[in-house]
């Protein structure tokens, strides 16, 4: 890398890091680009070089969390079902997973829940950049549609199982989705409540498990969820 790729890469990682802390600090709304850059101490000019603006920052920094979630989530373990993802470094995330399966959903909750933790300034700016585009706005539902796509693969993997979903996966998804996100807004930038991840992760799986499982009572309907199996275990299909 060159001397002056090497300046670059610094001063974009100096922006990213000074717009993290200020997001938390300060909010996004109430955070400017000038605020951005005299934090991070570079010039005003420096930042349109790497950024069209605060919201293309934004997205950059939602990128690199995606990012993380990715890598996070290709070595995942599940007892009893595999790995969450495939080897570290696959390009994809494969649908076949089982979300009525504990342990699978578990695994992708506890990574959701961890990288947004890791990453609660993006989690806080993406929260109130879209609230501020007015109830009008779609970029609530779309930020949720591209957040959740993973569990929708896996939810429409189900699906053409036989298993009967609450929804249409995609909303099923976003809906997961929007539960998470909520939650991490409300609970990490304090936590006076004092719950643990641990605490978190299992209620939220323990809640979600039931919606999508759906009422094994229903299992005498065609297009209903398969035989119930035992608690712990996923439903098989008819």
């Amino acid at each position: 890398m060159s001397v002056r790729k090497e300046r670059a890469a610094r001063t974009e990682v100096a922006l990213k890091e000074a717009a993290r802390q200020l997001f938390v600090e300060r909010g996004y709304l109430n955070t400017k680009i000038t605020d951005i850059t005299a934090a991070a101490g570079r010039s005003a000019g420096s930042f349109y070089e790497h950024f069209s603006s605060k919201e293309n920052l934004l997205q950059a920094l939602l990128a690199d969390m995606h990012g993380q979630a990715g890598e996070a989530i290709a070595g995942e373990a599940v007892v009893g079902g595999g790995t969450v993802g495939g080897a570290a470094g696959d390009a994809g995330h494969p649908r076949e997973h089982d979300l009525t399966d504990r342990a699978q959903l578990r695994a992708h909750l506890a990574v959701a829940w961890r990288v947004m933790r890791a990453n609660l300034p993006v989690v806080v700016a993406l929260y109130e950049s879209a609230i501020n585009r007015g109830v009008r706005s779609d970029a609530l539902w779309e930020q949720l549609v591209q957040d959740t796509a993973v569990l929708c693969e896996h939810l429409e993997y189900l699906r053409e199982r036989g298993h009967r979903l609450p929804g249409e996966p995609v909303l099923v998804a976003a809906a997961m989705g929007a539960l998470l996100s909520t939650l991490a807004y409300a609970l990490l930038p304090s936590n006076e409540a004092g719950f643990s991840d641990d605490d978190v992760i299992d209620t939220l799986t323990e809640l979600l498990l039931a919606g999508v499982r759906g009422d094994p009572s229903e299992s005498g309907d065609p297009s209903g969820p398969g035989e119930p199996s035992e608690p712990g275990e996923p439903l098989q299909p008819r």
